[in-house]
């Protein structure tokens, strides 16, 4: 139940914002106002926001009463920016437009474009947005911009601060400015010249006071977050540039960006990266001088020896890190050139400047992608390794401090002292060494007093050290939030704070955008508010909401995200633990079943970009098995016994559906699968016009024994019952007649597994949470596959590649398993013809496909085969999700919205999965298809293989 004041507003926004987009529900409001810090409050209402009169109609009516309003992009800020206890105003699907103008020396962005995004429209132009934080594949625009975040290679140099060129925003009255706009410039002089003349005067009292004037200079020598971006009074003499720059890292305290031009900066072709180390942090820092002035260094990351410790058993890295002593840092040097012979020469040069050091080795660097990648992959990792092996419970924490170079290395064995002295013994020390910046890790548990107390002095000591002893910055690159507001007078003195006050007071004089960030005067504000992680599932215990994982899951404009659905059902742990009565209980259950459960596609992409690894989907499939009860089990074991006759009836009645398509026509289809839904309440699935017919029965042919050339051919059930061509379709055959086809081209002798119409990898049992079921399909296929592959001497083909990954996972490691795209480019190059046919090709590349690395391969093999290969972007798992496509339509209507845009030109679309087949053709408006149609149209087969087809038939 809403309070008055919010119930008002909600009724006062409902007039011109759809009810869908604004949020009361008790355990979506938890969901969604949840961010990546360590703390957590629930806002009363959560609005997603498509258009800029949405959002001046939501600051207008909460004018109108008082409440205040956050803003939130991709909620990956660390430092608890993103986070309310009244209106959360979110970034809708729109807000994607963008223009790049200029020769590529511009580009126009809208806030809800994620970094890496904006990096790939400038790739061709060899060009990328200056900023380059860690979560650059995930963090949006409007976040990146709002918190100045930097990164690894863009410094001070390049951050948002230095390569904005205009801004759109919208103020706290809900009025609407354009600096790259004369006639908008032109207006708000007209209506708000109190904050132009406000600006200019505050420039001038700067500017009159020497004192403060240098210490903001001085300020800005290193990096730093901390408060308002003072340097623009200083920087700029327009009131409207600085207007714009004041808005660079104000976190939504200031007003909302809607729009804003960067200027673009250079992505060089050539890199090279060295793992330099040295026996101590002294030594090691006592380079980075040498490494920031004028030499051609990119970036110089600095590992401590805890860090290096953190991540020297994982899965590829170098062996020697686990015999370092125990002081032994690293540093990370990356140099950039336009050329390869530039490269060179800066290679030398910078080993030259270096020889006087003493190191641990030599100093090699690497141009190889795959070898540097590997260094990389070590910095990347220290962040997660600490997550990963936190106690239940616990928070991973992550600082982020500056200091003046020259104490750079004083101030390193300083923090090391105070993690002793603290017990953190699990902390580590990594940063961008060139800019003095020093981010380090810990884990905490907020659940207990004296743990917060110990959390408390802890950082009482070590804003001390960083403010009174260096004179550094408490917040370098990830912003001031709630986490450092209590110390921002503190670091920069009461002259300076006092004109960070005025700066809010003159943007926002009511104190509702944002409050309790960047200014805040509740001493303790950094210890109020903290986020609880209760144990809900081992699966995702280690989740650390980081929201890495939201780019690539397909229910994220639907329903839920993976970090969503972890943070309701710790929500609803809590809950339970608290003793919170069952009907309180049951509403939270019940809220979750649709977002949480219902429609997750489990395709496990998002634990591809977790930090710790952790596959959401896993979790969704125990509950679901939680949730199947007897009968439900009862019924699987009937369908997994019975296998042969389900599959045989599932093809017969798709033969009998297509008669009736025949017969009545699509529309008619359409409308009466609509209907017939509609009356069930969605139980019923939803019939589509891409509906395959069924497949004829497969035939074993008698084997030639003398032919070396074998291969077992396991077509997965899909492929054997609903792989028949859907109405219209040009191509004819079914995929396994197609495999077949392409297989005895190639000179194959094809066997099968005995009993082949009863087999079934367990996905479809699986993915339903019938673990049970699914284990046992598994076991028949092993022993079926084993026996006709002489123990896994011949190899074996699967047509569909989320099956084959269950069986990589599942079968005896023995058996030689290839799904279409590896078989293809191991068994087929050498015996088949390859002529690119002429035709404009898209590819969907599979969940299964992208955990098992062939991404690139698929693109290899198709452009073997076509002579122009299109990718969609940002397009990852189409969300059919096996047959949930069927019964969710939604899912894959909202997966795939922007495909039909795409592909627009192509002639046909490939992929290796029959289902995800369907949805891609109903929403890509062109037919899609097993690759192997595709190799098929492409190839010949040479000569010998003739001869061998020839007498395979004798």
């Amino acid at each position: 139940m809403l309070a008055k004041d919010y119930q008002s507003f909600h009724d006062a926004i409902s007039k011109s914002i759809a009810k869908q987009n604004i949020i009361t529900d008790p355990l979506l409001t938890v969901a969604f106002g949840t961010d990546a810090s360590f703390y957590r409050m629930i806002p009363q209402i959560v609005v997603n926001v498509e258009t800029e009169e949405e959002v001046q109609i939501i600051l207008q009516e909460a004018s109108r009463r008082q409440l205040a309003v956050t803003f939130r992009a991709a909620g990956t800020s660390l430092s608890g920016q993103a986070i309310t206890d009244s209106i959360l105003v979110r970034l809708g699907k729109g807000w994607q437009n963008y223009k790049i103008f200029d020769k590529a020396r511009k580009i126009q962005l809208q806030p809800g474009i994620i970094g890496s995004q904006a990096n790939r429209f400038l790739a061709e132009f060899g060009k990328k947005i200056g900023p380059d934080p860690a979560s650059i594949d995930s963090a949006k625009i409007g976040g990146i911009l709002a918190n100045n975040a930097s990164g690894m290679c863009c410094g001070v140099a390049e951050n948002s601060y230095q390569t904005l060129d205009s801004l759109r925003m919208i103020l706290a009255d809900g009025t609407v400015v354009d600096t790259a706009d004369d006639t908008s410039r032109a207006q708000f002089k007209r209506s708000h010249a109190h904050i132009l003349e406000g600006l200019t005067t505050l420039r001038h009292n700067v500017l009159s006071d020497q004192n403060l004037t240098d210490r903001i200079r001085y300020k800005y020598k290193i990096k730093n977050t901390t408060g308002y971006s003072l340097n623009a009074l200083i920087d700029f003499k327009d009131p409207f540039a600085i207007m714009q720059q004041l808005m660079v890292g104000s976190e939504g305290t200031l007003g909302f960006i809607s729009e804003v031009i960067y200027k673009t900066v250079i992505e060089h072709k050539h890199k090279a990266s060295a793992l330099i180390l040295f026996p101590d942090v002294p030594t090691a820092c006592s380079a980075v001088p040498l490494l920031r002035d004028g030499l051609p260094v990119a970036a110089a990351e600095l590992m401590d020896r805890a860090g290096l410790a953190s991540v020297e058993h994982e899965p590829g890295m170098p062996d020697y890190l686990a015999g370092l002593g125990e002081t032994v840092t690293a540093l990370l040097v990356e140099t950039r050139a336009n050329s390869a012979s530039q490269l060179r020469k800066q290679i030398q040069q910078i080993q030259a400047s270096l020889a006087k050091i003493k190191t641990i080795g030599s100093i090699e660097f690497t141009d190889d992608p795959l070898k540097y990648k590997v260094y990389w992959n070590i910095r990347k990792g220290l962040f997660p390794a600490v997550g990963a092996v936190r106690d239940t419970g616990k928070t991973v924490i992550i600082e982020d401090v500056a200091f003046p170079a020259q104490h750079l290395a004083a101030a390193a064995l300083d923090l090391q002292s105070l993690f002793k002295k603290y017990q953190y013994h699990e902390a580590i020390i990594f940063g961008h060494a060139l800019e003095g910046n020093l981010h380090f890790v810990f884990t905490q548990d907020f659940s207990i007093t004296d743990e917060v107390i110990r959390y408390r002095n802890f950082m009482d000591e070590v804003v001390t050290m960083v403010v009174e002893k260096y004179d550094g910055s408490l917040k370098a690159e990830h912003g001031t939030g709630r986490n450092m507001a209590p110390f921002v007078e503190k670091e920069w003195g009461t002259a300076a704070y006092q004109l960070m006050r005025q700066i809010k007071s003159l943007f926002d004089p009511d104190g509702l955008l944002n409050p309790g960030v960047i200014i805040n005067e509740d001493a303790e504000a950094h210890i109020k508010n903290l986020k609880p992680l209760p144990a809900t599932h081992e699966l995702v215990d280690k989740c650390i909401e980081c929201g890495f994982c939201e780019p690539v899951c397909p229910s994220r404009n639907l329903s839920f995200t993976p970090r969503q659905r972890i943070v309701s059902r710790r929500e609803i742990s809590r809950q339970m633990t608290a003793n919170a009565s069952s009907s309180e209980v049951g509403a939270l259950l019940k809220s979750y079943q649709y977002p949480g459960q219902e429609t997750c596609a489990a395709d496990g992409l998002c634990g591809t970009k977790c930090p710790v690894g952790i596959d959401t989907g896993k979790m969704v499939k125990a509950l679901r098995e939680e949730a199947n009860g007897e009968l439900a089990n009862l019924v699987a074991d009937w369908v997994a016994r019975n296998f042969k006759g389900v599959a045989r009836t599932i093809n017969t009645t798709l033969v009998a559906v297509d008669k009736v398509h025949q017969l009545t026509g699509t529309a008619f289809m359409e409308q009466a699968s609509s209907t017939a839904r509609s009356l069930s309440a969605n139980k019923l699935p939803l019939w589509n016009r891409e509906m395959p017919s069924g497949v004829k029965k497969i035939q074993p042919e008698k084997v030639n024994p003398e032919n070396p050339l074998q291969v077992v051919y396991f077509p997965a059930c899909p492929s054997r019952c609903m792989s028949g061509p859907a109405r219209g379709e040009t191509e004819v055959e079914d995929l396994p007649q197609k495999t077949v086809s392409l297989l005895k081209k190639a000179g194959y002798q094809i066997l099968y597994p005995e009993n082949l119409e009863a087999l079934c990898c367990g996905q479809a049992f699986e993915s339903k949470g019938f673990y049970k079921q699914a284990a046992e399909k598994s076991e028949q296929l092993n022993r079926a596959l084993l026996s006709v592959s002489a123990e896994g001497e011949i190899p074996v083909l699967c047509d569909t590649s989320p099956c084959l990954l269950r069986m990589k996972e599942n079968l005896d490691p023995k058996l030689k398993l290839y799904e279409p795209i590896e078989f293809v480019l191991d068994y087929l190059l050498d015996k088949l013809n390859f002529t690119p046919i002429d035709a404009k090709v898209a590819l969907h590349i599979t969940c299964s496909s992208r955990k098992m690395g062939l991404d690139q391969q698929l693109k290899i093999l198709a452009q073997s085969c076509a002579t122009e290969v299109v990718i969609p972007e940002d397009i990852y798992c189409c969300g059919f999700a096996g047959d949930r496509g069927f019964n969710y339509p939604e899912l894959n209507a909202t997966a795939l919205e922007d495909l039909k845009r795409q592909v627009k030109g192509c002639d046909a679309g490939y992929s290796t999965s029959k289902t995800c087949e369907i949805g891609l053709s109903v929403h890509g408006n062109i037919p899609y298809r097993s690759i192997l149609y595709l190799v098929d149209a492409a190839t010949t087969a040479r000569r010998k293989n003739k001869e061998t087809a020839v007498n395979n038939t004798l």
